[in-house]
């Protein structure tokens, strides 16, 4: 059925446009070929994208792209893996950067177990601890500073939803989240749309192996979700270990729409809608 999807994006109808909603255009591996990179997008049918920040030079060359292609947003913040590297309070920072007029939500952020210490010989739980009160530091500061200017968060989870859904709901009246590259089962989708959170799918929507991640996209409405392509990373096939870019996000839409029993046109005016409702710029 994917082989089949894949093959039929040569049919891609050019009346419907795209929004990649999480693309690391700062990233080095579009050092050499950005221009010709958006390009293929707009040809693609990708309209916007956003540009997706991991620290603070990555914060500021979001801010520079958005800056230099007008249909380029920026999303800035600190990645949880390297907040160890991260001030003791980058609320200060973050809050100069988010003032930008381009900066249309905050992230990525958010808590990843994934390689904590215990998990290499000689380390134990107790070394664990250190690592993650960071992670949740850092967390907290983003949601309190996208709670005051009335921005949401993008929100990267993994090995950590108990945690990160904890740290979410004292601030789940006040921004919403968006859980990108979507990954978990119907139980996890249900409680993170009950905080009116979202979440976001992948080029692993065409992995033969992502049938668990198809299952849950059938599961989602269809105003609850986005489309992303994390790229460089994430190539859905048939680029699987190639460079990913955004111009792969059809290959993404084609499955999408196919698993949600939809046309291309509906699935890019509802996803489209709903990117350009959630990275909304409140007013001054």
């Amino acid at each position: 059925m994917i082989d089949e999807v894949v093959c039929c994006c040569k049919l891609w109808l050019m009346t419907a446009s795209f929004y990649d909603t999480h693309a690391h255009l700062g990233d080095r591996a579009f050092a050499a070929d950005l221009p010709q990179v958006m390009e293929r997008a707009r040809a693609a049918g990708v309209a916007s994208l956003v540009c997706i920040a991991t620290d603070l030079a990555s914060s500021q060359r979001a801010i520079e792209l958005a800056e230099q292609f007008p249909n380029v947003s920026a999303v800035v913040g600190w990645h949880p893996s390297d907040a160890a590297q991260a001030p003791e309070d980058w609320r200060p920072a973050l809050r100069e950067l988010a003032r930008h007029p381009k900066v249309v939500a905050l992230g990525e952020t958010g808590l990843d177990y994934y390689r904590l210490p215990s998990r290499k010989p000689g380390f134990t739980a107790a070394d664990d601890e250190p690592v993650k009160r960071k992670q949740a530091a850092l967390f907290r500061q983003h949601l309190e500073v996208a709670a005051e200017l009335g921005l949401n968060c993008v929100i990267h989870q993994r090995d950590s939803l108990e945690d990160t859904l904890a740290q979410l709901h004292p601030f789940a009246h006040r921004l919403r989240g968006v859980f990108h590259c979507f990954a978990g089962d119907a139980a996890a989708l249900e409680r993170i749309l009950a905080m009116r959170s979202l979440v976001s799918y992948t080029g692993i929507l065409t992995f033969k192996n992502g049938q668990n991640v198809r299952a849950a996209l059938a599961a989602t409405p269809l105003d609850r979700f986005m489309l992303e392509t994390d790229c460089p990373y994430l190539s859905p096939e048939p680029y699987r270990n190639k460079r990913c870019e955004p111009a792969f996000l059809k290959q993404t839409a084609a499955v999408a729409a196919q698993v949600k029993g939809c046309s291309i046109e509906e699935l890019s005016a509802a996803t489209s809608g709903t990117a350009a409702q959630f990275f909304r710029k409140p007013a001054p």
